[in-house]
């Protein structure tokens, strides 16, 4: 991709963050998108591209009154929105469309008309996991976290250190779910879930969403919104079966895509300011600032708790604080990506001063599929 010729222009989340029980899955998605077509002074007759997860690009055209020229459906799981962003970029460089609306909408909490959600019994993971025992993301992310703080000797209270340095972000965030101080002992005193996660090492269950608008570079310039570049993007899916991964203590769809985003931005790991890391669970952390290059293997955890992530520390990780403190309403790409743009809008909670790169990067399933997409708020 041709590095900033696309930008972000318009960008929200829903009204309300949390509880909404008032509102349907489809509702939210619509929420988010009228409250980000408001950001940019866009109306639906505006938009000509439209890609969504969770809810059918089709039902929400229809739904928006939307009659688009590209539409996407992409959907692997919370990093879907990290491959839409990927792909509107292309469609609109190509001139398949020039205003393409990503959204997200989900009663994660409320289960308010919702979809159903995977595995199915005829899949792979419905006929080969799921009869072993396996039931839902905490158990099925212990398999590899389990192999991961055995080889690299991680003790329980450094994963712990995720969870109480994310959520000293979210104590600077007003719309953060949890903003109380946590400690490392009130971590691994938390209610066992299933070993090694206690319940401060699991996302939220919440209802919310955003979307997201994308133009050109050179359209960008006429709206209110500073415009935010993307400057590289990656994508990459390994398989649906977590026990199948090709090394536990790495995800190989992270590596390919994040090597792919480095090197269609040109960009150093000393260039980045600011990065959003999917935290589904306190690993998920670790995993992608090894992955991505930022550390060597086994030793993100001692980055993290040398305080490198925290507030004024040198890479300022999960600034809203995170799918463990912020918002997780079951694909939490989106929220992602609405903080990178914040930051690099100037416009954050907690905003970390002069940042003009930020990395976001994002997991699918269980280690299925990853996206990173690379923002910079300087214009080409």
């Amino acid at each position: 991709m041709k590095q900033k010729s696309v930008a972000v222009v318009g960008a929200a989340e829903t009204t309300e963050l949390g509880k909404i029980p008032g509102m349907s899955q489809i509702q939210l998605h619509a929420d988010a998108a009228l409250n980000a077509m408001k950001d940019c002074g866009l109306k639906p007759k505006d938009i000509d591209g439209i890609a969504t997860a969770g809810e059918t690009p089709q039902a929400l055209a229809q739904y928006l009154g939307i009659t688009p020229t590209y539409a996407d459906g992409t959907a692997v799981g919370g990093c879907s929105f990290m491959l839409h962003v990927r792909h509107a970029a292309a469609a609109i460089n190509e001139g398949l469309c020039k205003t393409v609306l990503i959204t997200h909408g989900e009663s994660g909490k409320s289960r308010v008309a919702p979809t159903p959600r995977p595995p199915y019994p005829d899949s792979l993971a419905g006929q080969f996991e799921a009869p072993y025992g396996v039931f839902g993301p905490p158990t099925m992310f212990t398999i590899p976290v389990m192999r991961y703080l055995k080889k690299y000797n991680i003790t329980q209270e450094q994963l712990a250190m995720v969870a109480v340095v994310q959520r000293e972000w979210a104590a600077k965030n007003p719309r953060a779910t949890f903003r109380d101080p946590i400690t490392v002992d009130d971590v691994l005193n938390s209610r066992m879930i299933a070993y090694p996660f206690r319940i401060l090492m699991c996302c939220l269950v919440t209802d919310g969403g955003g979307a997201l608008i994308l133009t050109s570079a050179e359209r960008a310039k006429d709206f209110p919104t500073k415009p935010v570049y993307i400057v590289g993007t990656g994508e990459s899916v390994e398989g649906p079966m977590i026990s199948q991964m090709e090394d536990f203590t790495s995800s190989k769809a992270f590596r390919v895509s994040g090597k792919k985003a480095f090197e269609e931005a040109g960009i150093a790991h000393k260039d980045v300011d600011h990065m959003m890391i999917y935290d589904a669970f306190a690993h998920l952390p670790l995993y992608g600032l090894e992955d991505l290059g930022f550390c060597k293997p086994g030793e993100a955890a001692a980055f993290i708790g040398e305080r490198h992530s925290a507030p004024g520390g040198k890479l300022p990780i999960n600034t809203n604080g995170g799918g463990l403190s912020y918002m997780h309403s079951g694909m939490y790409g989106m929220y992602a990506l609405q903080e990178s743009v914040r930051q690099m809008r100037g416009i954050a909670p907690a905003q970390i001063p002069g940042a003009k790169i930020s990395v976001c990067h994002g997991v699918g399933g269980m280690f299925a599929a990853s996206g990173t997409i690379i923002f910079s708020n300087e214009a080409p």
